[in-house]
């Protein structure tokens, strides 16, 4: 049985998670609310909401993690090459911030339909006011073209969700983004599920005992300056 959150008032061990056998690898408890509040102490134990609309909130912590080194992170020769392409163009950029809110929208709007409530998306808003959650952007001119956002505390990144308007555009942002992360001194990113998306770009897996022991260590660490990076175009920075 799933245990609620509003009656326990905290999250259980991650051990307590569902398994395998139960068809629910990782489900750990339930809640009927959202806060920012939740998503900070959820996220230090990695541990992170996903449910479908309608539902309770599910907080899950599978037994196998999909995480990104940064140094295993894969970029075929094309996309190298449109990457490059638009880096020379000049008409592209990819930048930190300073559209938080339409990324969000942009990786809610779906036509399979989307799992991000408003209640959700008003944590994670509330957690990015208060510094924890970033947007990742592509730009082509004035036009929003691609992207994702995610949570870092510490030296640790949550890669969260992800949006296309341009073929290849959050693969791009993604690029550029991991360049100038492990520049920063960031070496894993979190990427929670392993599809094979995630997969051609180099993600592997991890027991969640060995990946709670690396996430305790870095978030440990000196936050990296996300303010100065708001100034920063990341493309332009980007070296092949």
């Amino acid at each position: 049985m799933v245990p609620w959150l509003d009656d326990l008032g905290y999250f259980p061990a991650s051990d307590n998670a569902l398994t395998a056998e139960d068809d629910a690898d990782g489900l750990l408890c339930a809640s009927l609310s959202i806060t920012a509040a939740h998503l900070k102490a959820s996220y230090a134990r990695g541990i992170y909401p996903w449910y479908s609309a309608g539902d309770p909130i599910m907080w899950w912590t599978p037994s196998q993690r999909a995480v990104l080194w940064c140094k295993d992170f894969k970029l075929s020769k094309s996309l190298r090459k449109t990457l490059l392409r638009h880096q020379a163009s000049q008409q592209y950029c990819v930048k930190i911030d300073t559209a938080f809110e339409q990324v969000l929208a942009a990786c809610a709007d779906r036509p399979q339909g989307t799992w991000m409530s408003a209640d959700l998306r008003a944590a994670y808003t509330d957690w990015h006011r208060q510094g924890a959650v970033h947007s990742v952007e592509l730009w082509r001119g004035d036009a929003l073209v691609g992207g994702f956002y995610g949570v870092a505390l510490g030296q640790m990144f949550f890669g969260e969700s992800m949006f296309s308007r341009e073929t290849d555009a959050s693969k791009i942002a993604l690029a550029c983004f991991v360049q100038w992360f492990a520049a920063q001194g960031g070496d894993l990113i979190d990427c929670q599920q392993d599809t094979a998306h995630l997969m051609s770009l180099g993600a592997s897996t991890l027991p969640r005992a060995t990946f709670e022991k690396l996430l305790s260590q870095r978030i440990e660490l000196p936050a990296i300056d996300w303010v100065q990076a708001q100034s920063s175009d990341l493309m332009a920075l980007y070296t092949a």
